[in-house]
């Protein structure tokens, strides 16, 4: 029986290279019929396709994947309400990035649907990306590319280049549902080596360096707000655009240019720590109404002990990087509680929280795992980076849209 599967399958693909061959006009206009087929075929037969689709929208996508071709088209359409996917940003394992003037980054997003990576298409080669990961200087470390997630949008908004300046003089922001990559408004002080993250719909950078240390940017803090009636998004670097970003209230002083920082937007405030692990750190808040910075609460800065997320802004988890423990953080007692304990979450990098779950890079940045933390037990799954890459960093937005599915 396999052989006679084997034999057919070999006939028809010599057959349809003959065909193709002797006569490619009726191939092109065979394959053209019947993608005008896939088209015109109803999503539901008697029901117009937009009340078809308010009927589809009740039914979770991965069922709706396995059913038939349009329904699985719908689901990656710009009408169909997109589910959450997985970000990452990666880069080579290879050691010889510091040799290259190429983009040392890739950017891929997980289908948790057909559980197949997709790459994003590629930034705007104008200006070029001159990125710094790997240097001989820095034997044991990473060059930070920092990168956040808001309002449905991956944004990189600082790195370091070649020649240990900043490399970023606009955010780069990816919108998932457009396919498009395109410019944020220019930073006052493009830097480096800064805090970086969102509140409400708002981007922060606070601290970090320039080209050089200097006071004042280790002090300053800026915001864009992306819901701002001014908002843009330019896919042309030096456009003119009369949004930009607004100072607000400095730090009392620079201890928070020392390394790239996760700042994580929660209830309100932008949550940071200066050092990472169990050495003696600093922790402050900002609260974003009263324009303020405050002293974070005891609780909360002893079990700041590895990466740190926020789920919808309103719950906060960590990972113990040491003894590889998932706590959520409890505002009222300012304590860390207990969520579950893996041995595949020691050494836990970067995480990110979105939809019910947890997401952190772990196994020499090679494996992410996924926590599912809606569920009783916890539930946990691992989802290996692509062949040869290693994740920077991770975030969790709405699926790519794919109207030639």
């Amino acid at each position: 029986m396999a052989a006679s599967i084997q034999t057919s399958a070999t006939d028809t693909a010599t057959t349809t290279t003959t065909t193709t061959t002797k006569h490619p006009s009726k191939r092109r206009k065979l394959t053209t019929d019947q993608h005008k087929n896939h088209q015109e075929q109803p999503l539901i037969p008697g029901l117009p396709d937009h009340v078809a689709q308010i009927c589809l929208s009740h039914v979770h996508p991965s069922t709706l994947y396995t059913v038939c071709h349009p329904w699985r088209r719908l689901i990656y359409s710009l009408s169909f309400p997109p589910f959450l996917s997985l970000y990452a940003v990666l880069s080579s394992t290879s050691t010889n990035h510091h040799l290259s003037n190429n983009n040392p980054i890739q950017s891929f997003s997980f289908d948790p649907i057909s559980s197949k990576w997709d790459p994003l298409p590629l930034p705007p080669p104008d200006p070029p990306l001159h990125l710094l990961i790997r240097h001989p200087c820095f034997i044991s470390r990473h060059l930070p590319i920092q990168s956040i997630s808001v309002s449905g949008r991956l944004i990189l908004i600082a790195a370091t280049s070649h020649n240990f300046s900043p490399a970023l003089s606009h955010p780069l922001v990816f919108n998932p549902l457009s396919g498009v990559w395109g410019y944020g408004p220019p930073l006052t002080t493009p830097r480096r080596w800064c805090a970086a993250g969102a509140a409400h719909d708002t981007v922060y950078v606070a601290s970090g360096i320039g080209s050089q240390f200097n006071t004042g940017v280790a002090r300053s803090v800026e915001k864009w707000d992306l819901e701002s009636k001014n908002v843009g998004i330019s896919t042309i670097a030096n456009k003119t655009i009369t949004w930009k970003w607004k100072r607000v209230k400095e730090l009392k002083d620079g201890r928070f240019c020392r390394d790239a920082i996760d700042a994580v937007g929660w209830r309100g405030k932008l949550c940071m720590v200066n050092m990472k692990g169990d050495a003696p750190k600093e922790g402050i808040f900002y609260d974003t109404k009263k324009d303020a910075w405050e002293n974070m609460p005891e609780g909360m800065l002893a079990g700041w002990r590895g990466p740190v997320a926020s789920m919808d802004e309103e719950t906060m988890f960590v990972v113990d990087e040491a003894k590889g423990v998932l706590r959520k953080y409890d505002p009222e007692k300012d304590y860390w509680e207990h969520v579950m304990e893996s041995e595949r979450l020691v050494g836990a990098q970067k995480i990110a929280a979105g939809g019910g779950r947890v997401c952190a890079i772990c196994g020499c940045s090679t494996e992410i795992v996924v926590l599912d933390v809606a569920a009783l037990p916890v539930k946990l799954w691992v989802v290996k980076t692509p062949p040869g890459l290693e994740a920077l960093a991770i975030h969790i937005l709405p699926r790519m849209t794919r109207p030639d599915f």
